[in-house]
C-alpha cells in the first residue's frame, strides 16, 4: 500500500517543517525584537529570505563560516538576545562542534541551534551532506536539549517553546512536506513523547520524518496482518521521556525504534540504554542507517534501501512478532 494513498485517505498533508520553522520565527519576531536569525549563507535554504526582508535589523549573515555562526550566536545570547543559528545540519554539528560544546553548552548560552535539510534530505549530494551523526555527538554534550519534530504542529510548538528557553537547544528539520500526524493529541512539551496512534501488539518509536513511515506501517500492519501498533513520536531525544518508556517496559511488548540517523548513538541506543538499565525485557530492535557510508539517491530511495520506509518497517514488525 503506497504512502500517498494512505496519507490522502487518513491524514492532512502539511508543508516542510523548515518552512513552518521560518514562518513561525517571523511571527515571533514581529512581537519580540530580541529574536535574531543568524545564518551561514543559508537564508535561502532555511526559508528566511522573507524574514530578512521584513526584519533586516534582526538577521545576521556570516557567510559560509559555521564556526563563526555559532560564536556570533553565543555572543548575542550572552548579551540578552534570542539567536536562532541556522545552517545545514551536516555542517552545523560537525564543523562547529567545538563552538557548540564550549561557546554554547559549557558557557550556558541559550542559543537555538537549527539544523536544516537534516538526515538524508540532501539525498543525491551524498555522505558529505548527510547528517547522520548529529544525535550521537550532541547527546554526548552536557546541557543541550535535542528536538526533532515530526510534523508541522510539533515544529510550530517547538519553535515557540525554544524562543523563550533559557538553555541551549538543537532543533532538527527536514525539507520534505510531511502530513499532520494526529488531530487528537494536540499537546506538545519538550521531554514528553507524543502518542499518535494506539495499539497493543507492539510499539514503534520514531522521530522526525521517519514518524510518518512508522504511522503508515502501523496502518498496513493492522489492515493486512491484524496487528495493532502503538506509534510514538519521540521528538525529544534529550531529555528522553523516561516515564513513557517505563510504561512500555511494564507492558512487555516488542519495541522497534526508527530514525533517520546512524544506528550508533541515536534514538534507538538512547531508548535501549535507559530500558535495559532499568531491567526491561522487551524484545527491542533499532532501525536506522547502518555503520557504512550511505548510498546516493533521493531521501525515499535511501529510506527504502535501508528498510526504514513503510515496507521495511512492516517486514521487521512481522518478523519480530513471529519470533
Amino acid at each position: 500500500m503506497e504512502l500517498d494513498k494512505i496519507v490522502n485517505k487518513n491524514l492532512k498533508m502539511g508543508r516542510a517543517n523548515q518552512e513552518i520553522f521560518a514562518e513561525t520565527l517571523e511571527n515571533l519576531a514581529a512581537a519580540d525584537p530580541s529574536i535574531i536569525a543568524v545564518t551561514s549563507d543559508s537564508r535561502g535554504s532555511g526559508k528566511l529570505v522573507p524574514f530578512g526582508q521584513k526584519y533586516p535589523n534582526q538577521i545576521v549573515e556570516v557567510g559560509i563560516a559555521e564556526q563563526n555562526l555559532v560564536g556570533v550566536a553565543a555572543g548575542l545570547a550572552s548579551a540578552g538576545k534570542k539567536p536562532f543559528a541556522v545552517s545545514p545540519a551536516c555542517f552545523l554539528t560537525a564543523r562547529a562542534l567545538e563552538q557548540i560544546k564550549n561557546d554554547v553548552a559549557y558557557s550556558d548560552n541559550p542559543v537555538k541551534l537549527v539544523g536544516i535539510s537534516a538526515g538524508v534530505s540532501y539525498g543525491a549530494l551524498g555522505t558529505t551532506h548527510h547528517s547522520l551523526h548529529d544525535f550521537a555527538v550532541l547527546r554526548a554534550i552536557n546541557n543541550i536539549t535535542i528536538v526533532v519534530p515530526a510534523d508541522n504542529f510539533e515544529t510550530e510548538q517547538a519553535v515557540r517553546l525554544a524562543a523563550n528557553l533559557k538553555q541551549p537547544i538543537y532543533l532538527r528539520f527536514g525539507k520534505k512536506s510531511v502530513p499532520f500526524l494526529s488531530e487528537e493529541n494536540q499537546t506538545f512539551e519538550f521531554g514528553k513523547g507524543r502518542v499518535i496512534r494506539e495499539g497493543t501488539d507492539l510499539t514503534i518509536i520514531a522521530n522526525g520524518e521517519t514518524v510518518q513511515h512508522a504511522w503508515q506501517a502501523a496502518e498496513v500492519l493492522e489492515q493486512q496482518h491484524g496487528i495493532t501498533t502503538k506509534v510514538i513520536s519521540m521528538h525529544t531525544i534529550k531529555p528522553l521521556d523516561t516515564e513513557l518508556l517505563d510504561d512500555l517496559a511494564k507492558a512487555g511488548k516488542p519495541i522497534i525504534t526508527v530514525e533517520e540517523h546512524m544506528v550508533n548513538g541515536g534514538l534507538g541506543e538512547a531508548c535501549a540504554s535507559y530500558l535495559f538499565q532499568q531491567g526491561a525485557r522487551n524484545p527491542f530492535h533499532i532501525m536506522g542507517i547502518p555503520d557504512e557510508y550511505t548510498v546516493t539517491g533521493s531521501q525515499n530511495d535511501i529510506f527504502k534501501h535501508y528498510g526504514i520506509s513503510c515496507d521495511g518497517i512492516v517486514a521487521k514488525a512481522v518478523l519480530v512478532l513471529k519470533n
